[in-house]
């Protein structure tokens, strides 16, 4: 039976490998928090060269979105609140959950412009859909505060 590291191209790296394994699921959920929070302030402050919240109304008010008040404030509550979930591993799997659902209809909706997001198209909306799914599934992993608590999701 072959081992991990006879497997690997190079057997050297495997020390490195698993070294850093541990921190690998946890660093991948930090980075999907901290892109969703700063989406989020777009839409609710205008934050980061975002349209502010009166804008966003519009723009999802012309998409079909009513009353898009309060879909912008849905939207950028998931994006703010769950990204802080995420970053600090609380109530992942919930988090995850609507991070998941609003990226079905991002995809849904950035679909119609093909796939490449230089042309607005959907596979960063498909890219954030599937980190989603990974931690809707697997859950907060090591270095988060539901491994911490009794109970998760």
């Amino acid at each position: 039976m072959a081992t991990e590291r006879s497997r690997l191209f190079i057997p050297a790296l495997a020390p490195l490998y698993a070294a850093l394994s541990p921190i690998a699921l946890p660093l991948l959920r930090v980075a999907l928090g901290i892109i969703l929070i700063p989406h989020g302030c777009q839409k609710l402050f205008g934050w980061f060269g975002g349209a502010g919240f009166a804008r966003f109304t519009q723009i999802f008010e012309s998409i079909g979105y009513r009353p898009g008040a309060m879909w912008v404030t849905i939207v950028a509550l998931t994006e703010i609140v769950g990204g802080i979930c995420l970053v600090l591993g609380l109530f992942t799997r919930a988090a995850s959950f609507f991070v998941f659902i609003f990226m079905v209809n991002a995809v849904w909706f950035t679909s119609a412009k093909g796939f490449f997001w230089t042309a607005g198209g959907s596979e960063y909306s498909w890219l954030l859909l599937a980190v989603s799914f990974v931690f809707l599934i697997r859950g907060a992993g090591d270095y988060s505060i539901d491994q911490k608590m009794s109970k998760e999701f």
